[in-house]
């Protein structure tokens, strides 16, 4: 009712406008004056216009982001160069884009684990995202290395709980894990590891994300620390527009 109404509003005034422009064209003043007086006959159409104005910003903001996530499906939700926790057969598929020394994505941390211990439906996809300097490079190198020791998870946890990322604490921590240190750093090397990295710059500039942690929910993105409560109720968003 609102947006008709608006329109109807916007329909007069342009009606208006245009029969005084025929019978004199030349008279800007006046028309500017009759603009000015229809705004102050009725003062909330301002207020009005820009909420139908956000409203549509939003609708094509939305509709570019669906566009660019159709795009991207494949890399995203089912690239066998990602880690994956939960259930790799989950119909649900939530990718985090995360970084090892960012709080907010430590901060999230647990909310993300109850999320896959909770819901045997889900696949997490993870995108490792290092944006904050060379020693995140240095954890995300180590963490994606130890997949090929099977250790991905045990690593991606242990590096979740440090203070603070850097090549000491981050091989401290592989060294508590029983992982094989000089493998792991010749594997830290590896083009696979060049190519996730970068895949992961790809779909965060191409979807907009400015900044970690950032989800993907199917069909919805979600950037920042968003709670657990947040995260349920777009897996269950989702769940709804798959039936």
């Amino acid at each position: 009712m609102f947006k008709t109404s608006l329109s109807f509003l916007f329909a007069a005034l342009f009606a208006a406008f245009s029969s005084f422009a025929i019978a004199d064209q030349n008279d800007d003043a006046r028309i500017k004056q009759l603009a000015l007086e229809a705004i102050l006959e009725n003062p909330e159409i301002i207020a009005q216009a820009i909420t139908l104005l956000r409203a549509q910003d939003e609708q094509r903001q939305m509709e570019n982001v669906k566009s660019t996530l159709d795009h991207f499906r494949k890399e995203l939700e089912n690239d066998p160069n990602a880690p994956v926790l939960g259930n790799p057969d989950g119909s649900i598929v939530v990718v985090e884009f995360f970084d090892y020394n960012c709080p907010y994505c430590k901060q999230v941390a647990p909310d993300v684990l109850e999320l896959i211990n909770h819901d045997a439906d889900i696949k997490l996809v993870y995108r490792e995202w290092p944006v904050l300097g060379e020693n995140s490079v240095f954890a995300a190198r180590a963490a994606l290395a130890a997949r090929e020791q099977g250790k991905y998870e045990a690593m991606h946890w242990a590096l979740m709980s440090l203070r603070q990322a850097n090549p000491q604490t981050v091989l401290a921590a592989a060294a508590d894990l029983d992982l094989d240190l000089k493998k792991l750093q010749q594997d830290m090397k590896s083009e696979a590891i060049d190519q996730h990295i970068s895949l992961s710059m790809q779909l965060a500039n191409a979807i907009g994300f400015s900044g970690t942690p950032s989800f993907v929910f199917g069909d919805q993105i979600a950037p920042g620390a968003i709670p657990l409560v947040e995260m349920q109720k777009l897996v269950d968003i989702e769940r709804q527009r798959r039936q």
